[in-house]
């Protein structure tokens, strides 16, 4: 369901103001996210990405490359140094699929599995940072999974013109 926005909502003054745009707020909460996952990922020897990356693995196994940038919304061209980082860390195993010589799948190490009862302390961690209660965290997600949703498939039809 799309909403379309009222354009009176918002004075003509305030639109192209820096502390109104959604994305600004959402680009500074990202940042700030990575701040504190860069403190609380150096014991693990992982960046951001890096953990975006296990956090898949843990969860499904053997992934191929392919899948594991459409989960993380990552091009190739910044996935493959990741992998190799990760690789050379002994962390995941990147080898040519048996099923498809095309395909390229990653598997977590034994050393890369059992980092993940480490990680396990990194989001409690987290929420806690945040500041927020587990209700407000699960509404703010969902609310920014409706909003994802909404702007991929503005991307795919074209933005829409509120007027």
């Amino acid at each position: 369901m799309t909403t379309e926005v009222e354009p009176t909502a918002v004075p003509e003054e305030d639109l192209l103001r820096l502390d109104t745009q959604i994305c600004f707020s959402l680009h500074a909460a990202s940042r700030a996210f990575n701040s504190v996952y860069r403190v609380l990922l150096k014991d693990l020897g992982l960046t951001y990405p890096q953990y975006l990356v296990m956090l898949v693995l843990w969860e499904h196994g053997e992934t191929p490359v392919k899948e594991l940038g459409a989960r993380l919304r990552l091009d190739s061209g910044t996935l493959s140094p990741l992998l190799k980082r990760l690789e050379a860390a002994g962390f995941v195993v990147r080898e040519r699929s048996s099923r498809d010589e095309r395909s390229v799948v990653v598997r977590p190490t034994a050393e890369g599995a059992a980092l993940r009862e480490r990680a396990a302390l990194i989001p409690p961690r987290i929420m806690a940072a945040s500041g927020c209660t587990v209700d407000e965290l699960r509404d703010l997600h969902a609310r920014l999974a409706r909003l994802t949703a909404s702007l991929d498939a503005a991307a795919r039809q074209g933005a829409p013109d509120p007027r």
